[in-house]
């Protein structure tokens, strides 16, 4: 098994990873939102590989802006976080997810952030193994609105 930085042979299995870990996403809008993140200094990705196959992936970043539960900034946040089904359980998720720490501690932050959905409850629980502790829940709630018609 070996880790590694993104580099631009990665891009065609990140890509194809990140679709089926956002599968709501528009195929357009995700090779966006990667380009861009891919582009950017305050995000990196790490990969882990075995003879030259792509397994998973972890996104992180720095974000400056407010992060639920933290009492600093910047705080790294881990963006995204895959490994392929058949190669889960194995550790895999953990040591990308201490690569995303080591590169969050080298641009000074001194803590780490990350949120899944509250019903996904293998996400919440590995979190939790691997030193993350639950701030909080939140729920969100969206209406259409519509203007008021003339009495």
């Amino acid at each position: 098994m070996e880790f590694l930085k993104y580099t631009p042979a990665c891009f065609d299995d990140y890509f194809e990873m990140s679709m089926e870990l956002f599968p709501a996403y528009s195929e357009k809008e995700l090779r966006k939102d990667l380009e861009h993140a891919i582009g950017s200094e305050k995000h990196e990705a790490f990969f882990a590989g075995d003879k030259g196959r792509l397994l998973g992936f972890v996104n992180v970043s720095l974000r400056t802006d407010y992060v639920e539960g933290a009492t600093g900034s910047p705080v790294g946040y881990i963006e995204a976080l895959f490994v392929k089904p058949e190669f889960r359980n194995k550790g895999i998720a953990a040591k990308l997810c201490r690569l995303a720490e080591e590169w969050a501690l080298m641009k000074g932050c001194t803590e780490m952030g990350s949120d899944t959905w509250e019903s996904n409850h293998k996400s919440r629980a590995f979190h939790l193994s691997i030193g993350f502790r639950e701030d909080d829940v939140l729920v969100h709630f969206i209406k259409d609105i519509e203007p008021a018609s003339d009495p």
